[in-house]
C-alpha cells in the first residue's frame, strides 16, 4: 500500500518529463541554447523513449484497481500524453522517409527563379541559394510530379498583381516586390522550430497570358520533410482560386 502513491506520482512525473523533452527541443533552438540537430537527434528521441515509458506505466497503473482508484483521470491523461509525445517524432520520421531528401523546390527545375533581395539574409546559413541541378530536379520530379509552372490567361501586369496579393495573404514576411522584373521575394517560418525558408516568385509573359514560377528553399537542413513542396502547393492553389 505504501508504494501505491509513489507509483502514481512516478507515472504522472514520467509523462510530464516526456512532454518537457519534446517541447524543449524547438524552444531551446529558438532561444539559441543549442543547434537544431540537438533537438532533432538528441532531445526528441529521448522524448519518444520517456513517452513510451509513461504510456506503459500508465497502462500498468490503470490495470491495478488499488492503484487507479481515485486517480483514473490523471492516469488516463498520463497515458494520452505519453502516447502523443511518442507519436509526434515518430510521425515526423515517417514523413521524412516518405519524401525526397531535398530542401529546394521549384516549379521550373530547368531555369529556376533566382533570389536577389533575399541573398544578404542568407549569408552564413548552412544551405546556399544555388540550385542543385539535375540531381535535385530528378528527385523532385519523382516525389512531387504535380508541382509545375502555373499558366494564367491574363497579361503579365495583372498576373503580377494577383501573384503579389496571393503572396501577401500567405502570411509570409515580404522582402521584395519588383514589377519591372516580375519578381517577388519573401520569407516564411515553420511552425515547430521556426526554421526560415525563402520564397521567390517569377511572373513572365507567355503569349497572350502569363506564367508564374515559384521556388521555396530552406536555409538549414538537408531534408525539409516536404514543407517546401507543401508551401508551393498552397500558394499555387491560392492563385488558381
Amino acid at each position: 500500500m505504501k508504494l501505491i502513491t509513489p507509483f502514481r506520482i512516478l507515472v504522472l512525473l514520467t509523462a510530464v518529463v516526456a512532454a518537457l523533452l519534446l517541447l524543449s527541443a524547438p524552444v531551446g533552438y529558438r532561444m539559441g541554447w543549442w543547434h537544431f540537430r540537438t533537438g532533432l537527434q538528441g532531445l526528441q528521441p529521448w522524448a519518444v523513449y520517456v513517452g513510451l515509458a509513461a504510456g506503459a506505466l500508465a497502462i500498468i497503473a490503470l490495470a491495478i484497481p488499488k492503484v487507479r482508484s481515485g486517480w483514473t483521470t490523471g492516469l488516463v491523461a498520463a497515458l494520452i500524453v505519453g502516447i502523443a509525445v511518442a507519436y509526434v517524432p515518430w510521425q515526423w520520421r515517417q514523413k521524412a522517409q516518405s519524401v525526397p531528401r531535398i530542401h529546394d523546390i521549384s516549379t521550373d527545375t530547368v531555369n529556376p527563379p533566382l533570389f536577389v533581395a533575399v541573398l544578404p539574409l542568407r549569408q552564413g546559413v548552412e544551405n546556399t541559394a544555388a540550385y542543385g541541378g539535375k540531381e535535385i530536379a530528378d528527385q523532385q520530379l519523382k516525389g512531387y510530379p504535380d508541382i509545375k509552372t502555373l499558366e494564367l490567361p491574363v497579361p503579365q501586369q495583372q498576373a503580377f498583381a494577383r501573384a503579389l496579393a496571393a503572396a501577401e495573404s500567405m502570411g509570409w514576411i515580404m522582402v521584395a516586390s519588383n514589377p519591372a522584373e516580375g519578381r517577388i521575394e519573401a520569407t516564411d517560418k515553420t511552425f515547430w522550430y521556426g526554421f526560415k525558408d525563402d520564397v521567390v516568385i517569377r511572373v513572365t509573359a507567355a503569349g497572350g497570358g502569363s506564367k508564374i514560377d515559384v521556388r521555396s528553399v530552406s536555409r538549414v537542413g538537408r531534408s525539409d520533410i516536404g514543407i517546401n513542396a507543401q508551401r508551393v502547393r498552397a500558394y499555387l492553389a491560392k492563385l488558381k482560386t
